[in-house]
């Protein structure tokens, strides 16, 4: 497979790093590439909704894995951040029974999306949520970048490797009730309404994303500082190969 070549062979030639942000929804994946590439990367969205607030440089409304199918050879970085709602441990264990009741029910894109991906030969990264299916190579969380959501995150690296950075003490609790009991503390909860939840401009705040004010788009968006250390980490591992410090 190509994996490590493709970045090194885009410099080569003088053209924009190629980078897919599959799943996009408004973008927040797609600017912390950006933040890690540079200027000199071009970005394209893949959603199945409209997305008018998506950051990237181009967007494609359809299928994302489809998409990948079709079309993944052609970029040189991928990345894939497939619906959680029905991977998370909350829908696997004591809603599972509710859900079923009133017929509701949730992709499970991860296994197709990574069957996707390998059939490109190009490096990704996969994002989900704790309980998912999600190889936990890396694990991220706000508080490793000063945000007001925790937010913890699993990436799957696929054709490159990084080492786990380290995850800090949280500061305090999630404000907002939990079981009836309310407990103020310095992250917001970026998720549903109500109860003491995040507020459009927290979530804008505390995820650092300034150009939508969507408030359910921003409560699905990755913190941009997610995907800025996974581009710089993978950059990094091609450091020796392009005759720079990592």
């Amino acid at each position: 497979m190509a994996y490590l070549t493709d970045i090194p062979r885009a410099l080569a030639q003088d053209r924009p790093l190629r980078v897919l942000d599959a799943f996009c929804c408004i973008g927040g994946a797609t600017e912390g590439y950006r933040r890690a590439f540079g200027p000199g990367c071009h970005i394209t969205g893949v959603d199945i909704e409209p997305q008018p607030d998506y950051r990237g440089d181009d967007f494609h409304q359809g299928d994302a894995i489809e998409y990948i199918r079709a079309r993944g050879h052609e970029f040189d970085f991928i990345h894939v951040s497939p619906p959680c709602q029905g991977e998370g441990a909350p829908t696997k264990g004591t809603n599972r029974a509710r859900n079923a009741a009133i017929g509701r029910t949730y992709p499970h894109l991860i296994g197709p999306a990574r069957a996707a991906l390998e059939t490109t030969g190009h490096p990704y990264a996969i994002e989900n949520v704790p309980g998912s299916e999600v190889r936990k190579d890396i694990r991220l969380c706000g508080e490793q970048f000063g945000l007001g959501v925790l937010m913890h995150r699993y990436f799957e690296l696929g054709g490159w490797t990084a080492p786990q950075p380290a995850h800090p003490h949280h500061r305090g609790y999630v404000r907002g009730y939990r079981h009836g009991i309310w407990r103020d503390g310095p992250y917001v909860a970026a998720y549903g309404k109500g109860g003491g939840k995040a507020t459009t401009e927290e979530i804008r705040t505390a995820k650092g994303i300034d150009w939508s004010a969507d408030h359910l788009r921003l409560r699905e968006a990755l913190p941009p500082a997610y995907t800025e250390w996974i581009g710089a980490a993978y950059l990094a591992t091609l450091a020796p190969r392009l005759g720079v410090a990592a």
